[in-house]
């Protein structure tokens, strides 16, 4: 818990560095001109499918009409807007922590290496392809899960449970293979996932549920379809710092956990041989036992005295 600790007070301190406060700007616009965009071209038409899908189905319809005799008629008005945007929230988060992985983390990644671990070694495990074929496939699986476990949203314990664990599962994988894509090899890389993996899916868990916090910015009702436009750029806003620090709090726990497995590894390969200890001091510098015998020093002829 202590690495954990120590990874989420420098995380929260880099994100008030000028260079990630400036990264942090590429994923609010690309995201914010993205959902302006398709609001702009599919609002409309997203509210009236929504609308008359409700109006198609009997049991819904004749519940409307039941709140309409309540004098509740509004709510049939605001009924389809809530849940279009229901159904874009979690498009945000995914949009938002893809690209925050994309843009953000291998510039961040790299100003936490020079800062803090200068000496690691890049091994370049994975380049860009692979982590967008990783990321895509990990978010496709996670919408999978989500669509799901929608059911499961009615039970109120479940629903504070199952989102967050599926984003914290999400940003799990998705970052910590981001981060030790440039320094780890691949063997490094899927053996400090195996020997780390409970501190890593805590801090997916926690990121998980930092995610989740934004969207309660959408827990104002009717308010909501009013103020949607600055909403939408608000929770887009606060999605992109989570993830921003999401990113940081993995670099400094993983790269941590890279150096010092490396480590390890070298103690390891110097560690003394026992068998070579309990050898005589001297046995390095003994002559081999097929060496030959020198030569007897040559014996001077002289006449004998006799």
């Amino acid at each position: 818990m202590s690495r954990i600790a120590d990874a989420f007070w420098r995380a929260a301190a880099y994100c008030l560095h000028p260079r990630v406060i400036g990264l942090s700007l590429l994923p609010l616009i690309v995201s914010a001109a993205l959902a302006f965009g398709l609001g702009y071209f599919f609002w409309e038409a997203a509210v009236a499918g929504v609308r008359a899908t409700l109006e198609s189905w009997s049991l819904i319809d004749g519940l409307l009409k039941w709140l309409d005799s309540l004098g509740a008629a509004s709510f049939r008005t605001v009924l389809a807007p809530i849940i279009v945007l229901a159904m874009a929230v979690p498009a945000l988060v995914v949009l938002s922590l893809l690209l925050v992985a994309l843009l953000m983390t291998p510039s961040m990644v790299d100003l936490v290496a020079q800062r803090r671990f200068a000496g690691l070694e890049r091994k370049r495990g994975a380049g860009f392809v692979a982590s967008l074929s990783w990321s895509l496939g990990h978010t496709l699986l996670c919408v999978v899960l989500l669509i799901a476990s929608l059911p499961f949203w009615l039970i109120p314990p479940l629903a504070l449970i199952l989102p967050p664990l599926i984003w914290g599962w999400l940003g799990y994988r998705v970052f910590t293979f981001d981060v030790l894509a440039e320094h780890a090899s691949a063997p490094e890389r899927r053996r400090l996932l195996g020997e780390h993996r409970l501190p890593l899916l805590l801090l997916g868990l926690a990121t998980g549920y930092l995610g989740a916090a934004p969207a309660a910015i959408w827990a104002m009702g009717a308010l909501t379809i009013a103020f949607a436009p600055v909403l939408i750029l608000v929770s887009v806003w606060l999605y992109t710092l989570v993830f921003a620090f999401s990113s940081l709090w993995f670099s400094h726990y993983a790269l941590a956990a890279l150096q010092e497995m490396r480590r390890a590894d070298t103690r390891a390969e110097r560690a003394p041989d026992p068998v070579m200890d309990a050898l005589p001091a001297n046995y390095a510098t003994a002559p081999p036992l097929d060496a030959e015998d020198p030569a007897p020093p040559a014996i001077e002829n002289r006449p004998s005295p006799l």
